[in-house]
């Protein structure tokens, strides 16, 4: 059996490839790894494996791009960041995958279900229902807002969105320029409606895009302090919340 690996990251690429030489549920016989939607269009167009590991985000785009390219008829286990409330639509398509970081246990029960799978799903119905599932998550995420400035509508996209910081009744939008409007929401409904790997809540007045933590100081007494790119609106220091450290960090991969 040939398992193709869609992994920019090399540790976990070989991590996985590692167990999968290793196992003895199903026999794998070839491993093949690659890291960028580019390659793995060319892979694909060549040859066709048994089973596709794939991560949703790549160095050099995402793999619903691949997915468009070219139609993978082979069952796929997604591994990928993505809070489990994102991939319900994974679950709901009957498409499996591992949250990173995952464990050899959470593997295997994988490979456990891609022995139901690849009996189930064949050729171009498996493409279509891991498209379905891949352009569901795209759209679950809110991909603009729109603010309002003077007598005028601004539409602002995610990525010109460097945080959101709330005030009082307020809550404020802060572009990547600098700019601030105020966004009729709060933090707890704006924090349901973003990405969970562009966006974090750091504390009850911050929720932040990944692009705009500058940097990150570690105090004595264990707290973090996050500095933000524009510079955030108060002078005091913004400390990340204790109960979130962990997550903070594995969202930034420190």
């Amino acid at each position: 059996m040939k398992v193709a690996i869609i992994e920019d990251e090399e540790l976990a690429a070989n991590y996985l490839k590692g167990i999968l030489l290793q196992q003895q549920l199903i026999p794998v016989r070839e491993v093949v790894s690659m890291g960028s939607v580019k390659e793995a269009i060319a892979y694909f167009k060549a040859t066709m494996p048994d089973l596709v590991f794939m991560d949703i985000h790549l160095e050099d785009g995402t793999s619903l791009e691949i997915l468009e390219a070219v139609a993978i008829t082979a069952p796929i286990i997604f591994t990928t960041a993505y809070d489990e409330y994102a991939l319900k639509a994974f679950k709901h398509f009957t498409i499996d995958y591992l949250l990173k970081p995952f464990d050899e246990d959470a593997l295997m029960e994988a490979l456990e279900k891609f022995t139901v799978i690849k009996e189930k799903y064949q050729g171009e119905e498996t493409y279509a229902l891991v498209n379905q599932a891949l352009n569901h998550l795209k759209t679950t995420y809110q991909q603009r807002f729109l603010v309002q400035q003077g007598h005028q509508f601004i539409s602002i996209t995610t990525q010109e969105t460097a945080y959101f910081y709330a005030e009082g009744k307020h809550l404020f939008l802060y572009t990547q320029h600098g700019e601030n409007y105020i966004y009729n929401s709060t933090i707890k409904e704006v924090i349901t409606k973003l990405d969970p790997t562009l966006f974090f809540k750091i504390n009850r007045n911050y929720v932040v895009h990944i692009d705009s933590v500058k940097r990150i100081i570690k105090h004595s007494n264990l707290k973090l302090e996050v500095v933000l790119s524009p510079t955030a609106p108060k002078k005091d220091k913004i400390i990340l919340s204790k109960t979130e450290i962990k997550a903070f960090k594995q969202w930034l991969d420190f």
